[in-house]
């Protein structure tokens, strides 16, 4: 309803209408294309430059390097006699070929099929604890956590009593140990690293020194350095029948050494958490790991979604460094395939450097489009 003023005799009066005003629709504040592209890429005299000279040099080097990767690339052929000729591009024959090198490294052939069976159940539960609408998360939770690493190293390893021939991790290679090695990171560094930060802030000095050390130390120092050192010192510190695995080792370390930059990044969440939380927490009755499990550390990982995902990020991509170990990571099998004779030529090591860029790209941008998702869906439920 609305009020219409009324004027009579020098003096105002107001009464309400008795039909409702039409509603009108809301402003349109979308600008558009022409205003977007004038508002962000020509606002102004240096902008224009900036831009100018972008599209320059994207018209300069666009067109040859999409007559190298794609008109000009071999795409089938049986040897690398094409990707040799002159003006040839991108020899994607070479990444065709040796794919299944590059996946399974020198895993034996007939039982790969273990390798995609692990895969696939892994993709498979990961999609359903990221998906966020779906039901039963703390089932997906569980079987992932605690089922699966069991079962994995069952089909890869091998079981007899299970009639699964043993595969010794000398012969694991190529794109599933990247992978493997970068969810083992993932999965132990955040946990790991939330319990360091929660020591390094205990009112406990012998457990806060112990925590800060760890982090101090490992923050300190290359990661190369922790891979050696889990390498050659682990097997040290245990009998020499229960030394860990030669795969094993690197785990071990890079769990550890993302687990002390995790720390870092949720105890910056922590410390900038108000300190009416804690106190209203403690009016409520709430114990000290009630109000850490409800109230503080759900807030504190939410403000540091970012950090994580870029932890995580640096993590995936790090992996690479198992390989001055001894570990065939993808990278190393890039590094072997490109050295067969049958396929040398001058492609082939720009076209298998890109092929590697591409897979850790997509699976490090995939992962930041994914936090991004998860901070705008944690702001609407947070406003409304």
């Amino acid at each position: 309803m609305a009020t219409t003023r009324l004027r009579a005799t020098g003096r105002e009066a107001f009464y309400l209408r008795r039909e409702s005003v039409a509603a009108r629709p809301p402003p349109d504040v979308r600008p558009s294309f022409a205003s977007a592209i004038r508002s962000n890429l020509f606002d102004g005299w240096r902008a224009s430059l900036l831009t100018i000279g972008a599209l320059a040099l994207i018209g300069i080097f666009l067109p040859a390097l999409l007559r190298f990767l794609v008109f000009d690339a071999v795409w089938s052929a049986p040897n690398g006699d094409l990707c040799r000729a002159p003006g040839a591009g991108a020899c994607w024959a070479f990444i065709g070929q040796k794919l299944p090198y590059f996946t399974y490294g020198s895993y034996p052939l007939s039982e790969r099929w273990r390798v995609d069976v692990t895969l696939i159940i892994g993709a498979g539960l990961i999609v359903w604890l990221l998906w966020l609408d779906a039901s039963r998360r703390l089932t997906a939770a569980i079987l992932f956590f605690g089922v699966y690493p069991i079962l994995s190293f069952i089909l890869l390893h091998g079981a007899p009593w299970a009639g699964l021939p043993r595969v010794d991790s000398d012969l694991w290679g190529g794109i599933f140990v990247s992978l493997l090695v970068a969810i083992v990171g993932i999965v132990v560094s955040l946990p790991l690293g939330i319990l360091l930060a929660l020591g390094r802030r205990s009112a406990l000095p012998a457990l806060s020194i112990a925590c800060a050390s760890f982090i101090e130390i490992v923050r300190g120092v290359p990661m190369i350095t922790v891979l050696f050192m889990a390498n050659t010192m682990l097997p040290l510190f245990v009998p020499e029948d229960l030394a860990p695995d030669r795969l094993v080792r690197p785990l071990i370390g890079v769990a550890l050494f993302a687990s002390a930059y995790m720390a870092e990044v949720v105890r910056g969440g922590l410390q900038a958490m108000p300190k009416g939380q804690f106190e209203g927490a403690q009016a409520l009755g709430f114990s000290r790991w009630q109000m850490l499990r409800l109230i503080i550390l759900p807030q504190a990982l939410r403000h540091v979604i970012p950090g994580i995902v870029n932890t995580f990020i640096g993590l995936f991509k790090d992996t690479t460094l198992v390989a001055v170990v001894g570990i065939f990571d993808f990278l190393r099998t890039v590094d072997s395939a490109r050295l067969d004779p049958v396929w040398a030529g001058p492609t082939i090591s720009t076209t298998g450097y890109i092929f590697a860029a591409l897979f850790y790209f997509v699976f490090c941008f995939g992962m930041s489009r994914y936090s991004l998702f998860v901070e705008r869906r944690l702001s609407l439920a947070r406003d409304r």
